[in-house]
């Protein structure tokens, strides 16, 4: 089996954060291991069906792109990775001591804080769901890239990364709670909203949404509206218009491939849509 090559992005005594991105992927093509003991182990998977068996679990997992899990392991343990499509095969690992979590959680502090940490502790690769492995947020998304391009070193990259997982692990918890939620919350709306959250660069349609999914126009517009208390459209200009944000203020794009990679084929339009939003043209913000 051909063992892929990885890109070490950040590594600490508490934290360790690795990038695969293999442009020439084929079965069985990459594989990563859970080497030290007491590690929880986040991973998002950015590249569609990917497969992984686990030593410590006997099952064989398949995730959709998009998905992520969160796993420990107390003893020395390891996994492979695997996808049969015929492109890049990606994820982005984070790896965690498990002294640092407890630190950080500190489960002496209530029963709420106990139960959580044990449910991390507990859990069999798919993270406090084992019926269906949870999907990123657009948030998520911007964190990792924030992640991967920042620049420093040293003690403020260990407290830009720090910071920025345990906005990550917010998101989880939130996203969690969430979902022990949706024996009370209709189904239709979170399907949608997974669908946007997901394809909000392209250009689409509630027509596509309802090809795509199943569900007919007008229940789209109706249930999504009644929950979120916002159009479809107005839900996915939030989305851009957040990302675009976090990108202008970073400055490592260009505004016009800013525009595009939030879904405007014209800058034009971006930044007519930015500057109602907030107030401010892209240019403005970006050079205050």
């Amino acid at each position: 089996m051909k063992r892929a090559s990885k890109k070490v992005v950040f590594s600490s005594e508490e934290i360790k954060i690795v990038i695969q991105d293999d442009p020439h992927p084929n079965k069985l093509s990459a594989s990563f291991s859970i080497q030290s003991k007491a590690n929880f182990d986040l991973i998002f998977l950015l590249s569609p069906d990917i497969y992984l068996i686990g030593t410590d679990c006997e099952k064989k997992f398949l995730f959709k792109k998009n998905q992520y899990f969160l796993h420990y392991c107390p003893s020395e343990s390891h996994a492979e990775l695997w996808t049969e499509h015929q492109e890049t095969l990606k994820y982005f690992h984070i790896q965690i001591n498990y002294n640092y979590i407890f630190n950080l959680i500190n489960p002496e502090v209530s029963n709420e804080n106990a139960e959580i940490l044990a449910s991390m502790v507990n859990n069999q690769y798919i993270f406090l769901n084992k019926l269906a492995p949870p999907y990123m947020t657009v948030e998520m998304h911007i964190i990792l890239k924030e992640i991967i391009s920042y620049s420093k070193k040293g003690m403020m990259q260990k407290l830009f990364v720090e910071a920025k997982i345990i906005k990550l692990l917010i998101l989880i918890f939130e996203q969690f709670n969430e979902k022990n939620t949706l024996t009370a919350m209709p189904q239709t709306p979170l399907i949608i909203r997974r669908f946007v959250d997901e394809n909000y660069q392209r250009n689409i349609k509630v027509e596509e949404i309802g090809k795509t999914i199943g569900i007919n126009q007008n229940t789209i517009r109706k249930s999504f509206k009644a929950h979120y208390h916002m159009t479809v459209s107005d839900y996915m200009a939030e989305l851009r218009m957040l990302k675009a944000k976090k990108l202008i203020i970073n400055k490592e794009m260009m505004i016009k491939e800013i525009a595009i990679e939030c879904g405007y084929e014209y800058v034009q339009n971006f930044s007519r849509a930015f500057k109602k939003k907030f107030g401010i043209s892209p240019e403005k913000l970006r050079n205050e």
